[in-house]
This record gives structure tokens, sequence and C-alpha cells, in this order.
């Protein structure tokens, strides 16, 4: 049947960016934990990156790290090239890699050089990767079942005024998954958006005093941090096939911070 996503690939393989720490690490655990070999990319090689593959080993499954920075488009076909050929395909792709802004401050001041690099990696970089890698699946007639989640961010609706360009960088990620959804979903691709709150990592953790506070007094229904567990969670109920009948879907990890009171 045309468009169908219920017959799931017997192989599982996962290609997570930025996976070296934080939610892509938590994300890649998670995955590892129910039988999918990893495939781990970030710019750095160094102990965190060791850590997540022993971390991956440790819970029985098979990791590969590929090294690139999905920001440069034009190492982007090496880097899937490496990828692929890790586990012989890739079945569920994860679009985790992203920066915050080198220095909060007033958007009046944002310089070009910030903006220009922030939005590169942000939603430049997984815009083309995830064209790469649907062109490639289509192509080799293996869409079918197959996955692609980006995660984004609760500042794609909130407005945060000291970080400007992130905010705009993840509001670009919400309309590229609800574009590659209605794009896909003729090939049996399921594309979806996991949209994390304050998660506890290094990114937030230059907040983490001000997080505290707001958290106590009642930020959000669920007075927590969010773990980057929570996140990896999620990005494997969305991979399971479970959802078969879904494609476009925003998954809010963030305690209720999307809710709106009185």
């Amino acid at each position: 049947m045309s468009g169908s996503r219920t017959d799931i690939p017997a192989r599982r393989r996962l290609f997570v960016t930025g996976a070296r720490r934080g939610i892509g690490r938590a994300i890649a655990y998670a995955f590892a934990g129910s039988g999918y070999a990893i495939v781990v990319n970030d710019i750095i090689d160094d102990e965190a990156t060791r850590e997540t593959l022993e971390g991956i080993a440790a819970r029985g499954a098979r990791a590969a790290f590929v090294r690139g920075d999905i920001g440069d488009i034009d190492g982007q076909e090496a880097l899937l090239e490496r990828a692929f050929a890790a586990f012989a395909g890739i079945d569920v792709l994860v679009n985790n890699a992203g920066i915050s802004v080198g220095r909060r401050g007033d958007m009046l001041e944002t310089v070009p050089e910030s903006f220009d690099r922030l939005i590169g990696v942000n939603l430049r970089g997984p815009f083309f990767l995830t064209q790469s890698i649907a062109r490639r699946w289509i192509a080799e007639k293996t869409a079918s079942g197959r996955t692609l989640i980006n995660i984004g961010s609760a500042n794609a609706d909130m407005a945060s005024i000291d970080r400007a360009e992130y905010c705009l960088s993840k509001a670009g990620i919400a309309m590229m998954t609800k574009l590659y959804a209605a794009r896909l979903a003729e090939a049996g691709i399921g594309v979806f958006e996991i949209r994390p709150g304050v998660i506890r990592t290094e990114m937030t953790a230059v907040a983490g005093e001000r997080y505290d506070r707001l958290i106590a007094g009642g930020l959000t229904p669920i007075r927590r941090w969010g773990e980057p567990e929570d996140v990896g969670r999620a990005a494997l109920a969305l991979a399971s096939g479970a959802f078969g009948f879904s494609t476009g879907e925003v998954v809010h990890v963030d305690g209720g911070l999307h809710i709106a009171r009185l």
C-alpha cells in the first residue's frame, strides 16, 4: 500500500548527530537498550565521545563514531557515506546537533557572524542532511518504515530576546518538520519533532540558578528539571512504529511548559 509505515525493518540502525554528550548521548543510550546499532556523530572526538561509545557497548549494542560537522554542507556527503557504511544502512535519523548563542545579550546587539553560524548549524545543516538521507532512502527503495526525528526547542514558540537567533533556528526546525512530513509521507517515512523544555545539559547550565528559581516558582506544571533521558525515551517511542498513522507531530518534552495557563 502506498505510503504504508507498518513494515518496520528487522535491522534497526540509528544515526544521531551531536551525540557525544547531553541529549544526543541519552538518545543513543535509549536506542542501544532497544537493540539498535548506533552511529554516533559529533564534531569532536574526545573522552566524552569514548564514554558515549562505551556506554552503548555496555547496553549490549554496536556503535560506530563518524566525526563531522553537519554545518559543513560540502562535507556532508562524505559524512553520510561513512554513516551508511558503518552498519550497511540507516533506519532512523535524529537531527540533534545544535549550538546556542555565543553570548546571551540584547537582540539589538546581535551580529551577523553569530546569526549565520547558528543558523548554519541548527537549521541549514539539518535541512540538507535530511534531504540527502531522504534521497538515498527513496532511491534505494528502502524508505518505508524509516523515521526522521528533529530535536527542536520550546523556543520555537517562546521568545527569548537574549538569544534571538537560537529562537529563529528552532522556529525553522518546526516548519522543516512539517515540510518534510508532507513531502515524505508518500514514501512511508515518518517525520516528527521533539520539543524539549528546560533540560539539564551543559547548554542550560549557564542559567542553572535562574531555572532552579523559575521551576520552584511554578514555571512548569511538573516541577522538576527535564533530563536528557526524558528526550531519549520519547525519540525511541516515535521510532518504534507505534505511530504509523501519524506524521508531522510535535511531542513536547517540557513538563507542561507549553500549556497556556491563567
